[in-house]
């Protein structure tokens, strides 16, 4: 009997046939992905980042806009015909409340002290994000003695107690000054980034792509900024999320406790600090919004880490 089944041959040419009378193209070209495009792929499928990453939008572009269109000044904002002591409580006019004693409008705090304490947090971890990757290339790629001296200020660093030495260099050296502030966050939040550095410069350094630049005669700093960098870009950006989150909690910590901005500049921690003596006379209000958008913004902040990590991660699936 014989075999009614076409060779593999001719199957082939009829597939391509009748891709083509379709107006298809039967060639199957493959995708050549960067590593960033593969981590967005595998970010997208992450509902709680996307949900992170449209509240944190929407919060900067508060930060952004609102103090333009709802502009504050300590001195110059004019104060209502008749003073409530006390506050008044959410309205339709005042959606969030005013504050006790000079009768500010919560709702404008709030706006306003979006833009500095997002600030801070940025800010403060792009200083401690560039001081701990240069420290930890350095100790990472060039190793020995440097490597230890280097990692021994590393672990001085993280013997101190942080929020104590902070509080004092606030208070010496900050002097209230927005910027100052900033610096000194940044100063004290690049140790965890040095040490995450180093330990993947350890790793790359010895493989064989590496190897391979040093035989053919690649310089030391093309190696470090061209094989060696971006691959450890990826936990890099992934801890810079985390930084942010916990720099805009040490802000709001220190300032509740009046180490950090002026009181006449508003920021999340100032006004959870100027409320303290109201809420036993029942302003609950005052320190609820700000509280809830620091709570917002850490959670947002959060779960885009959450996504980075995974969507970095070379074991998950795109």
């Amino acid at each position: 009997m014989t075999d009614s089944r076409k060779p593999q041959g001719a199957v082939a040419s009829d597939l391509v046939r009748r891709a083509e009378e379709a107006g298809q193209d039967y060639e199957v070209g493959l995708e050549s992905l960067s590593q960033m495009q593969l981590a967005w792929r595998k970010f997208k499928g992450h509902r709680l980042a996307l949900l992170g990453l449209t509240i944190l939008g929407i919060l900067i572009g508060v930060a952004v806009l609102g103090p333009l269109l709802l502009p504050y000044n300590f001195a110059t904002i004019p104060l209502p015909d008749k003073i409530v002591y006390e506050g008044r409580p959410p309205s339709a006019e005042h959606f969030f409340g005013e504050t006790g004693g000079l009768q500010r409008d919560v709702f404008r705090l709030v706006v306003n002290g979006a833009r500095t304490s997002l600030f801070i947090g940025f800010s403060s971890m792009f200083i401690g994000v560039v001081i701990g990757t240069i420290v930890g290339s350095i100790a990472g790629f060039v190793g020995g003695f440097v490597d230890n001296f280097l990692m021994r200020i590393v672990d001085v660093m993280l013997s101190l107690p942080v929020l104590f030495v902070i509080l004092v260099a606030s208070r010496f050296f900050g002097n209230g000054n927005v910027i100052l502030i900033v610096v000194i966050f940044g100063l004290f939040s690049w140790m965890g980034i040095s040490r995450l550095v180093r330990s993947q410069f350890l790793s790359i350094r010895e493989r064989e792509f590496v190897e391979a630049a040093r035989a053919v005669g690649v310089t030391d700093r093309r190696i470090i900024f061209r094989h060696i960098l971006p691959n450890a870009f990826s936990p890099i950006v992934v801890s810079s999320s985390l930084i942010v989150a916990g720099n805009i909690i040490g802000e709001a910590f220190v300032s509740f406790l009046g180490f950090g901005v002026n009181p006449t500049t508003p920021t999340w921690g100032n006004i959870l600090s100027n409320a303290l003596t109201f809420i036993p006379l029942g302003n609950w209000w005052w320190p609820l919004f700000p509280g809830m958008a620091i709570i917002l913004t850490v959670l947002a902040v959060n779960f885009i880490g959450d996504g980075l990590r995974d969507a970095f991660d070379p074991r998950s699936r795109a």
